[in-house]
């Protein structure tokens, strides 16, 4: 594996928090275990009190933990035995021999929003419709079950369902719902942009046509909303579902295969494998003729067992076709088939390497993921792409 082309602090602080997360000490006052470091504040005891904003668990490759890393909106998983803390607005590392270091990034966290507090005019919290992540992106699963969770079937690394099973969700968001909860995240939170996916439906549009349903509510509530769909490809005969969304007023979508070598496919996706990569690109090439470039986009996730340099050049495809490639670690999540099995995170180093060749080949193409009008790659949060110029 080649060195990493980029090493500054913030794309080497996000790929390192990216894998190991952040832990939180149980005890109050000063940082016992180096003798050094700032007081916390009297009563810091739980983590909700250092990081208000949380995700624990869900679809896809998420993390739960939401800060900004030097501006960036960034998600963290919550490690226990991570060497890293958050101390006084700075990311610290604690080091072997009991010393602490300063790694040279601002953290910042994000409030709890109001509009969380609120109910719909069903009774329903808002919290359970649609979550806040970064900073300023409300997302939202549609459809919170999928025909793929059956354990053969399953993605290994997607939770999709346990949120529903905790009672955190409610298994369908109405368009009436989701415009209601848009408009007060927008209004109170200073919301700006949206994201609705969904579990995989049994019919051949893969549950699309329920997403354009949903996008049609939410921008005759809010006008002004910029927003992604995500599903899986539509079946052949049915990729007119794509200009209907786009019709619908989504200006980006989604369509994620997590890695393009159908050997990590089989392994790691049995039920989506059995889609051929031949439709997604027949998706992805109607996705661009509709939305246009940069407008589309697909999860690459680095750990699987894919080659790094195949990954890459598997990116740069994705990029010459005008498909935004969002790189993201694979991170184990309690709940998911491959926590259960010990799978690791990847290294740091790796996950480094991959987004700034990514990366770079995303800066020659003209291509970012601000330049985006929503979705994963515009708020950037679960990506280490946007420390890395991508």
């Amino acid at each position: 594996m080649s060195a990493p082309s980029r090493t500054e602090p913030g794309l080497r602080a996000r790929a390192e928090l990216a894998v190991r997360g952040v832990g939180l000490d149980p005890d109050t006052g000063p940082d016992t275990a180096s003798g050094a470091g700032p007081e916390r504040p009297s009563g810091v005891t739980d983590l909700g009190s250092v990081i208000p904003l949380r995700r624990p668990g869900g679809a896809g490759p998420s993390a739960d933990g939401h800060v900004l890393v030097d501006g960036l909106a960034t998600t963290v998983p919550i490690v226990a035995d991570s060497p890293y803390r958050l101390r006084d607005g700075r990311l610290l590392r604690r080091e072997p021999g009991g010393g602490v270091t300063d790694m040279g990034v601002a953290v910042d966290t994000v409030a709890r929003p109001a509009f969380y507090d609120l109910t719909t005019a069903d009774g329903v919290s808002y919290e359970k419709i649609a979550r806040l992540h970064g900073d300023d992106v409300l997302a939202s699963t549609v459809v919170q079950t999928c025909v793929r969770y059956g354990e053969a079937d399953r993605c290994r690394f997607c939770a999709i369902e346990q949120s529903l099973e905790s009672g955190a969700t409610t298994a369908v968001k109405t368009p009436d719902q989701l415009a209601e909860v848009a408009e007060a995240a927008v209004r109170l939170d200073g919301v700006r942009q949206m994201v609705l996916t969904t579990g995989t439906s049994n019919g051949r549009d893969r549950g699309a046509r329920h997403l354009l349903r949903c996008v049609r509510a939410i921008r005759e509530r809010v006008p002004g909303l910029p927003i992604q769909a995500q599903c899986e490809p539509p079946a052949p005969d049915d990729l007119g579902v794509l200009a209907e969304l786009a019709a619908a007023g989504a200006d980006a979508i989604g369509i994620h295969v997590e890695s393009l070598d159908d050997d990590v496919r089989r392994r790691w996706m049995p039920g989506k494998a059995t889609v051929g990569l031949s439709q997604y690109r027949a998706a992805w090439d109607e996705a661009v003729r509709v939305f246009g470039p940069n407008a589309v986009s697909t999860y690459l996730i680095v750990g699987l067992g894919e080659d790094p340099d195949e990954l890459v050049a598997g990116a740069a495809e994705l990029v010459a076709a005008g498909v935004y490639p969002f790189v993201v670690p694979y991170r184990p999540l309690p709940g998911t088939l491959a926590f259960a099995d010990g799978v690791p995170a990847p290294d740091p180093d790796l996950l480094a390497d991959v987004t700034s060749r990514v990366a770079a080949v995303l800066r020659e193409a003209g291509m970012r993921g601000a330049d985006q009008a929503a979705g994963c790659a515009a708020c950037g949060a679960c990506s280490a792409l946007s420390a890395a110029g991508g």
